[in-house]
């Protein structure tokens, strides 16, 4: 089947330039001590922040050479969300990025935010075939309309620009933890691709479909090493959540990817949570030389405090030699609200992705050395050979609600069945985390409960 298209709308290269006559206005506003921020919305999607650099208007040197080039704000748009923007602008004009600047602090004081509005930026988009070709709507300066200073003069530089971002999208037909199967959708069609299986490690049945493509290599670098090497099997009755793992199939039945609690979700002494200070971690897996072999570590925890979020962090992991690195290369990391979800995502578009319209080279794609894949990268030559712009997002459902994770591929980081499968078991990993950080008071479905708990 075919990808289906997305478009990435960018904004970035963001500075400000306030004449002198208009500082005494700006009061605490001071290039070194206060950068102004500016909020960037695009109509229905969610509000998004930015520092912007302030250009000292004494400088000598070209304004050009303080811009900073670094992505500041993007959206994700489907066909569907393309489609909503054009019929809006047949009776409204084309769609609109609006930008607002302000001076001051962000944040908001007894519910009063302290910025000040200093003026607003509106840059028209052309959406149309942007799913196809690359398109730059600003790139330099532009004045900004400013709000009782009786001038006109302060400046803003931005580049808004958008690209297409075809993506593969996958769905589970159920949740995780029920071994569903994932469907491929393109449009209004869904094709079966993946089944999975959902079980426990640590069972024997378990550890036999997990370890079944290990038994030809050596005992140093077998899966089980791996496993026990990188997890922590900790013993505390009662007060942990560990084992769980879930292997992805292609339609053959040949395991593609897997997800492997490697170390247990365990309550913190004298609370009913799992810290960030000893979180619990997977261990994504990919085949390879007739083994499992080790590709990312997703680390998940509760967080504390008013916010009460699913704590994430995920790590590629680095093969050197046949050896496995002890760190990682960080990819992603962040919290989501545990009571409504949200989006887990891997995006490397604010590192070391491209600022003037042109899109990623698609010779950089495969996310490692698969066995279809052309291997000459190695994990070895970061940063950014292997991941650029968006790499994929899922979904995750709030505790208690019924979770069927959608994920999205980039098509420039799927290569083989293998790739694609790789996203898949981290998605499920990180859905099955919502339910490992769940409090210990709160007791969990069956089908996540041990034969041997269901008994006690």
């Amino acid at each position: 089947m075919d990808p289906c298209p997305f478009v990435r709308i960018l904004v970035g290269n963001l500075a400000l330039k306030i004449p002198v006559a208009s500082k005494p206005a700006l009061s605490g506003v001071h290039p070194s001590s206060s950068p102004c921020f500016c909020k960037i919305k695009l109509k229905s999607f969610p509000l998004q922040t930015a520092i912007i650099p302030l250009i000292p208007s004494e400088s000598k040197v070209s304004d050009n050479q303080h811009v900073v080039q670094s992505l500041a704000a993007s959206f994700h748009l489907s066909k569907a969300d393309l489609d909503k923007l054009a019929a809006k602008s047949i009776f409204a004009g084309k769609p609109c990025l609006k930008i607002s600047i302000y001076t001051g602090r962000r944040g908001a004081t007894c519910g009063i935010n302290s910025g000040r509005l200093l003026g607003k930026v509106s840059v028209p988009l052309d959406l149309t075939g942007s799913e196809i070709r690359a398109a730059v709507y600003q790139n330099g300066w532009v004045g900004v309309g400013n709000k009782g200073d009786g001038t006109n003069s302060t400046q803003m530089h931005l580049n808004v620009r958008s690209e297409p971002d075809p993506r593969f999208v996958f769905q589970f037909e159920g949740e995780p933890e029920c071994s569903p199967q994932v469907s491929q959708i393109q449009g209004n069609l869904r094709q079966p691709v993946f089944t999975c299986k959902f079980s426990f490690r640590n069972s024997s049945s378990g550890d036999r479909n997990l370890m079944s493509r290990s038994s030809t290599l050596e005992p140093s670098i077998s899966s089980r090493s791996w496993l026990t090497s990188i997890g922590s099997e900790r013993e505390r009755p009662g007060k942990e959540r560990k084992g769980w793992s879930i292997t992805v199939h292609d339609l053959s039945g040949s395991p593609v990817a897997a997800a492997s609690m490697v170390t247990p979700f365990v309550a913190s002494p004298g609370s009913d949570r799992v810290s960030r200070s000893n979180p619990g971690a997977w261990l994504i897996l990919r085949p390879g030389d007739n083994t499992w072999k080790p590709w990312g570590r997703l680390e998940a925890w509760r967080e504390r405090g008013s916010s009460d979020g699913l704590g994430y962090r995920f790590e590629l992991l680095l093969d050197t030699n046949g050896g496995m690195s002890t760190t990682g290369i960080l990819l992603s990391e962040s919290t989501l609200p545990t009571k409504k979800g949200g989006k887990f995502a891997i995006d490397m578009s604010g590192r070391g992705s491209n600022t003037n319209g042109r899109t990623t080279p698609s010779n950089s794609s495969s996310p490692a050395c698969s066995p279809r894949s052309s291997g000459d990268h190695g994990y070895g030559l970061w940063p950014y050979c292997l991941y650029r712009g968006f790499v994929m997002s899922s979904t995750v459902e709030g505790e208690g609600k019924c979770s069927k994770p959608a994920v999205e591929v980039s098509v420039q980081h799927v290569s083989c069945t293998e790739d694609a499968a790789a996203f898949v078991a981290l998605a499920a990993a990180m859905d099955l985390s919502m339910d490992a950080c769940q409090l210990f008071s709160h007791k969990l479905r069956k089908e996540l409960c041990h034969q041997q708990d269901n008994m006690s």
